[in-house]
């Protein structure tokens, strides 16, 4: 999203793709146990901003999370 603010157009693959990571950022996060909705939220703002850095963030950190609950169930 900073890189469409700076350049002052989308090109409309890079917009179906921005939707895309925005909507599996979304599909992720909505299943987590614990999770406010603004958590939530925030997640998709810095996956909005950000694109694959804030998925890849978002991703690794529902990695560390599902982990540390699978160790303290088992």
């Amino acid at each position: 999203m900073i890189v469409f603010v700076i350049l002052g157009h989308v090109p409309l693959v890079l917009a179906l793709a921005q939707v895309a990571m925005v909507y599996l950022a979304w599909i992720e996060v909505r299943t987590e146990p614990r999770l406010t909705f603004e958590a939530k939220l925030w997640w998709c703002l810095l996956v909005l901003l950000f694109n694959v850095l804030g998925y890849a963030a978002l991703r690794l950190w529902l990695a560390s999370r599902r982990r540390r609950r699978a160790q303290a169930e088992g």
